[in-house]
């Protein structure tokens, strides 16, 4: 198994979590989402993106709105929705779950050899 496979399969399943953390803090246009993403290593491309803030938006979780921009054409900003809010909030709660069982796992010592 290749690592390089497993941190991106890794990173994908919570991409769309990290993106509406993201956009939770205020409205946000897509390439500044690319930029923080990256910064945390999430090497995201607009290809991966784009479908992924349009499938989130015809669920219902975001919104946006255009913006004139004086270096050129308008751009398009993300914000969260009430639903997209609530989502969130269930979201952490089982990211919660999740980080507190896998560490329980990780750092159980009863069969580590001796």
């Amino acid at each position: 198994m290749n690592i390089e496979n497993v941190k991106i399969q890794m990173k994908k399943g919570i991409l769309e979590f990290c993106v509406l953390h993201i956009i939770s803090r205020g409205e946000v246009y897509a390439s500044s989402l690319i930029s923080e993403l990256k910064d945390a290593d999430f090497m995201v491309v607009e290809g991966t993106l784009y479908p992924l803030l349009n499938r989130l938006r015809k669920a219902g979780l975001l919104d946006y709105k255009w913006v004139e921009s004086d270096s050129g054409p308008p751009r398009k900003y993300y914000s969260l929705t009430a639903t997209g809010f609530e989502l969130l909030e269930q979201m952490n709660e089982t990211w919660q779950g999740i980080e507190r069982s896998a560490n329980l796992i990780i750092n159980n010592d009863k069969n580590k050899p001796s």
